[in-house]
């Protein structure tokens, strides 16, 4: 029944920017706290950015200033708009749902519950 599906990956230009989709169904994006994570071959999975229930929002240092996080409730879809790419940002992007709160674990992929299938975003000239 619920099921996270990212979509919006692709390549792009170092500089340039992408957004990216998380299509939720079986839930409510606004009743549950949703995460963006990435994983790089050869590396731990890295918590991006998560939005709460009640909408405040957080970032991991190596994306503040450059990525947001947003929701919209009436399409039950989560976005991570990703600007000022850089080569470094490559790798599989995963959206995630926790069942119930996170408390100071946001951006720690143990907290979630449900994964998405990821989407590739590729930085390269």
């Amino acid at each position: 029944q619920l099921q996270l599906v990212e979509s919006g990956g692709g390549l792009v230009q170092p500089g340039g920017s992408l957004r990216l989709s998380c299509a939720a169904s079986g839930f409510t994006v606004n009743s549950h706290v949703i995460g963006w994570f990435r994983q790089a071959p050869g590396k731990e999975r890295e918590g991006l950015s998560y939005i709460r229930s009640g909408g405040n929002t957080n970032y991991a240092d190596s994306v503040k200033g450059r990525f947001t996080i947003s929701r919209d409730n009436a399409k039950n879809t989560v976005y991570l708009q990703m600007n000022s790419l850089k080569p470094e940002d490559t790798a599989v992007y995963y959206c995630a749902v926790a069942a119930g709160v996170v408390g100071d674990w946001g951006l720690a992929p143990t907290a979630y519950d449900y994964w998405g299938q990821g989407t590739q975003v590729t930085v390269s000239s």
